[in-house]
């Protein structure tokens, strides 16, 4: 069972999500509050095994409680959910610790997989939110080195012709509906090649996929 703790100041945010968890098996809420330090004094009282938390709250923000937190309670994993995907709390909010970032216009089935994911130790973040990480580090300066991990991987050998073309697009950052109005596929074929591209790749997630095509030691 994931205990999930719900950190947002509007109410009617926090029952909506409580609403939507408490029908899902596998998931139970494990408290509700309404800011960053309200939230630590939960966690104190009722432990949890994910925080989903929004990034703008008053008294203390969402990246000063994933700092907290990460000092704390470091066995909970955090998942942003907001509404602002501002630079500085996307990459505030990842430095300081967080699993993922999701924006609030995500759909509940995509919100409960990302509650399992983060519980499970992976990394999830949204459409949007990916592209704006690989549009950061590509405007960063190119390292001569290649990392082991990379160059440990397959090559695009082992990917089909549609693959590659939608690893293309993966690497610009462009998201999942972009790529299927580009090449005429809907958005459920287009997650189709890009899990079908972590399996044979062996990589854990979408954002180390568009990375590792999106970088110089690979060319699509």
């Amino acid at each position: 069972m994931i205990r999930v703790l719900l950190v947002d100041d509007q109410e009617l945010i926090r029952q909506a999500l409580r609403k939507l968890l408490e029908v899902e098996d596998g998931i139970e809420v494990a408290g509700e509050a309404g800011d960053g330090v309200e939230a630590l004094a939960v966690l104190a009282a009722r432990p949890a095994d994910v925080a989903l938390v929004d990034a703008r709250m008053p008294r203390m923000d969402g990246v000063e409680l994933v700092t907290r937190m990460a000092a704390d309670h470091p066995g909970v994993a955090v998942l942003m959910l907001s509404t602002f995907d501002e630079d500085e709390y996307i990459f505030g909010a990842l430095r300081a610790g967080a699993r993922g970032y999701l924006l609030k216009d995500a759909s509940p089935d995509e919100l409960v997989t990302a509650i399992h994911k983060v519980a499970n130790g992976q990394t999830v973040l949204g459409d949007v939110v990916a592209a704006r990480l690989v549009a950061e580090l590509r405007s960063r300066p190119s390292r001569p080195a290649r990392a082991p991990e990379v160059t440990e991987l397959p090559g695009r050998d082992v990917l089909s012709p549609r693959e590659l073309e939608v690893a293309r697009l993966l690497a610009v950052g462009a998201s999942n509906r972009e790529i299927a109005a580009r090449l005429s596929l809907s958005e459920g074929t287009v997650k189709n090649h890009v899990s079908s591209m972590l399996r044979k790749l062996g990589l854990p997630d979408r954002t180390r996929l568009a990375l590792y095509f999106s970088s110089g030691s690979r060319q699509v």
